[in-house]
């Protein structure tokens, strides 16, 4: 293992203006999916924040008795998808609009808005057809007027999200397949530059795993250095859109540990798939 370590690093001494444009080029590609990850990170908790104000509202008939309003709030607060159930009072209908509406505060006398019971959902449960089902249920009630959940609003939002997340995942495995061919093409640079090194090896006994393993620690070399350099081109880019653009969120230490291991992970299966190709050629 040491003597396949040390011929790693001394191909890095061999070759250093390739190696160098080899992480460089890595760096990016990397680079280019943590811009993308750091603006779906941030997409998902815009969207995080939209999603907590899903709630579906029903409206109480005027003059209903108070303890068949109580006992439905106890009953749909044990509905499985419901997060948070309460009864808003006449009154505090009224306040919040006058709090929240000051401009047409004057307009909102006593009596004007109907008592409701607001229910929020649990985190999961926020899709359409699911608040639809959680809104029936609340309009079986005789005592409740209308049934509010913003439907078109919950079915974009919803919509958004799955697109967000199927080009996460699409431009991820892009991302991921263009840094193992670039890394790969390293490697077989690499392997037919030191195509008569390897067939003398070859003739006084060595394994193709004995010459193969120089070859994926220098394919995981490059990507921990490319994933290192992409990590802290990532960081200057947070940096500059915080101080000049707008506030955003960066990613959590484990994430960023994570990025860099997967960029070192993508060099070693790089390596290991050109090696394997082209060394059956030398």
């Amino acid at each position: 293992m040491s003597l396949a370590l040390r011929e790693a690093l001394r191909a890095f001494q061999r070759t250093p203006m390739l190696s160098l444009l080899s992480v460089t080029t890595i760096a990016f590609s990397l680079f280019a999916f943590g811009l993308y990850g750091l603006v779906a990170l941030n997409l998902r908790n815009a969207l995080q924040q939209v999603e907590d104000r899903v709630e579906v509202r029903g409206f109480v008939a005027a003059g209903t008795a108070p303890e068949a309003v109580s006992a439905a709030v106890g009953d749909v607060a044990i509905f499985p998808e419901v997060g948070d159930v309460r009864l808003v009072t006449e009154t505090q209908a009224l306040e919040r609009a006058r709090r929240e509406l000051r401009e047409f505060a004057d307009v909102f006398e006593p009596g004007i808005l109907p008592a409701s019971i607001e229910v929020r959902m649990k985190p999961g449960f926020r899709d359409p057809q699911t608040v639809r089902t959680v809104a029936r249920r609340l309009e079986a009630y005789d005592f409740i007027d209308d049934v509010r959940f913003g439907e078109e609003w919950v079915e974009n939002l919803y919509r958004l999200r799955t697109i967000a997340s199927a080009a996460g995942i699409a431009l991820g495995l892009t991302f991921a397949f263009v840094a193992m061919i670039i890394i790969g093409s390293t490697i077989r640079m690499a392997v037919l530059a030191r195509s008569r090194e390897i067939a003398i090896m070859r003739l006084v006994g060595a394994t193709d795993g004995f010459i193969r393993l120089p070859f994926l620690i220098e394919g995981f070399l490059k990507g921990l250095l490319g994933g290192v350099l992409a990590l802290v081109l990532t960081w200057i880019a947070f940096e500059v859109s915080g101080r000049w653009v707008m506030q955003v969120t960066y990613f959590e230490p484990l994430v960023a540990v994570a990025g860099v291991a997967g960029g070192a992970l993508l060099g070693l299966l790089g390596s290991a798939v050109s090696v394997g190709r082209h060394l059956r050629k030398v």
